[in-house]
């Protein structure tokens, strides 16, 4: 057990009947870039159960943030979902994960795409002042099937919107698009289906994709990623890594279950 930090639980925050969040205490020790990851769980008969999670808190507040889902017979999932304000999570002590900006060719514009509990390193990343100075302009992009699922992204984006530090390089920086499949909502439509027509683009009165200037980072289902990598490469877009930089970076850690 000494590869963890037992950190103590101080908020569960049910979203809808398969999504929730929680907040718990940081070891000061603990350190991680914003859009990575860490092996998270419960002590389970005396043994670590660990999954992968991405913080969806920023490197620079004093608590730990996690977003997931509920999977009735997940492994982790169907007794993480059960924590409550004061229970005890294993953190692992080592974070790591390609959604970091420096695995990313310069660019102009940030496409942050995610579907469900994807969009939690996202929400690091947008907490991120050094994105900002990075970027002209970064769009967030989630993916859902029902309305009620897009919650807690839309709570993140209203608060960080409100706050004194962040309201005013949201406004004139980033660009929030939620989209579902199964609903009727504003936006609609699969997200490699959105790119594909544009129809992401002229909703957000944006230029077309271009290779010269676009960058992204995808976190979400296998299916999804999958898709949209081949979508990219098809134009010309490379895969970056901590070896060599690329237009595109993929986060394949992602709890299913």
């Amino acid at each position: 057990m000494s590869a963890f930090y037992r950190e103590k639980v101080l908020s569960v925050h049910h979203w809808t009947d398969t999504l929730f969040s929680f907040r718990a205490t940081r070891d000061t020790g603990f350190r991680f870039q914003n859009g990575q990851f860490a092996m998270i769980g419960l002590e389970v008969d005396g043994r670590p159960l660990l999954r992968a999670y991405s913080m969806a808190s920023a490197n620079h507040e004093e608590e730990l943030e996690f977003f997931s889902i509920k999977v009735h017979d997940g492994p982790l999932t169907s007794k993480l979902q059960k924590i409550r304000e004061g229970d005890i999570i294993l953190v692992g002590r080592k974070a790591t994960g390609t959604l970091i900006t420096d695995n990313l060719i310069p660019g102009k514009r940030l496409m942050l795409l995610s579907t469900g509990t994807g969009l939690a390193p996202f929400a690091s990343l947008i907490k991120d002042p050094e994105v900002y100075d990075r970027y002209d302009s970064i769009v967030l992009v989630h993916g859902c099937r029902q309305v009620s699922e897009l919650a807690y992204g839309e709570e993140l984006v209203a608060k960080l919107r409100d706050d004194e530090l962040f309201g005013p390089m949201l406004s004139e920086k980033l660009l929030y698009y939620p989209t579902v499949t199964r609903e009727p909502f504003r936006n609609r439509g699969r997200i490699t289906d959105l790119i594909t027509s544009n129809q992401l683009f002229a909703d957000l009165h944006q230029g077309p994709l271009d290779i010269e200037t676009d960058r992204i980072m995808m976190c979400g289902s296998p299916a999804m990623l999958e898709e949209l990598k081949q979508l990219f490469e098809t134009r010309g877009f490379a895969e970056g890594s901590g070896n060599k930089p690329g237009h595109f970076v993929i986060e394949k850690a992602f709890v299913e279950r």
